[in-house]
């Protein structure tokens, strides 16, 4: 009975993972979008499978209702994620990417690193995980607009 009620508890995390996710990661296609749809652009750097402050920022703020709801109306949402682990590794065209975007926009070499950029890709500002509710989130990043 365990046994059904956690793969029953997976599958269904796992819709609801899948089905709040609207992150691009093409950066090339993340700026057309932007600047077709004069939107800002919101580049997430992450460890998704070793970092656990990415981690948390991904469950308390990135994949809520309310960062959702609002990002898709206002941001066009993009990962430069570095996984360590094998089996995770990214198609080298992709890693060589996140490598490049690294080198542009975290130097420092953060992680996580939420970077807002305008829609030619100048960046405006950025912030690390914070422990916040996804409004006051929201509320940092909009800061950085102005």
């Amino acid at each position: 009975m365990k046994k059904i009620i956690v793969v029953v508890f997976l599958i269904f995390s796992g819709i609801n993972w899948v089905s709040a996710q609207e992150w691009l990661t093409n950066f090339k296609e993340a700026k057309r979008i932007a600047q077709e749809n004069d939107k800002n652009i919101i580049l997430v750097f992450a460890g998704s499978d070793w970092c656990a402050p990415c981690i948390k920022l991904e469950k308390q703020i990135l994949h809520t209702e309310e960062f959702q709801g609002y990002a898709k109306k206002h941001y066009v949402l993009l990962k430069a994620d570095f996984p360590r682990k094998k089996k995770n590794q990214l198609p080298e065209a992709l890693q060589h990417q996140n490598n490049a975007l690294a080198e542009k926009y975290n130097k420092s070499g953060g992680f996580p690193l939420v970077v807002v950029l305008d829609k030619n890709g100048k960046k405006l500002g950025e912030v690390g995980y914070k422990k916040v509710t996804p409004n006051t989130y929201l509320e940092m990043l909009s800061t950085m607009i102005k």
